[in-house]
């Protein structure tokens, strides 16, 4: 629940996080497109920071970009996710970090749908997905009028 995080130490997160998890969230690491959890995952509530357990996107949001990384239009809350220059790997992007727990999530381009042009393209490996109807039980109840 979003409420209970605590600032866990590398140790700590090394035990929780699966070895994906924590080199995508903790060495900003990249798992590989189309074999990853939710690229083409339909069903609907909310995907949170796996760290923080925060919400980040909603499944209202979410749409098949065919880059094989699932793909948002925009974040659940603006202030949860925070933007940095990426300058690695001889490119210059956008990445995209968990305020809260400083995870890295993905990159974000201005190639998207709607009225923004932005596509988050996140790791699932960052994620942990909510179904619609388990918010409430999971501690996100304020977060079912998305789907209402």
């Amino acid at each position: 629940m979003e409420e209970h995080w605590k600032n866990n130490d590398k140790a700590d997160l090394q035990k929780s996080l699966t070895p994906m998890q924590y080199e995508v969230t903790q060495n900003n690491g990249t798992e590989p497109p189309f074999r990853n959890e939710f690229w083409d995952h339909e069903e609907e509530g909310i995907y949170v920071d796996i760290v923080s357990g925060k919400p980040l996107f909603s499944s209202k949001d979410k749409y098949d970009a065919g880059c094989g990384w699932p793909s948002f239009t925009k974040p659940i809350e603006d202030l949860e996710v925070i933007e940095k220059m990426d300058t690695t790997h001889g490119m210059v992007r956008t990445e995209v970090r968990s305020k809260t727990a400083d995870s890295h999530l993905g990159h974000v381009f201005d190639d998207g749908p709607g009225p923004n042009g932005l596509r988050y393209c996140i790791n699932s490996a960052a994620l942990k997905f909510i179904p619609k109807g388990e918010l409430a039980k999971q501690g996100y109840a304020k977060y079912e009028k998305l789907f209402s």
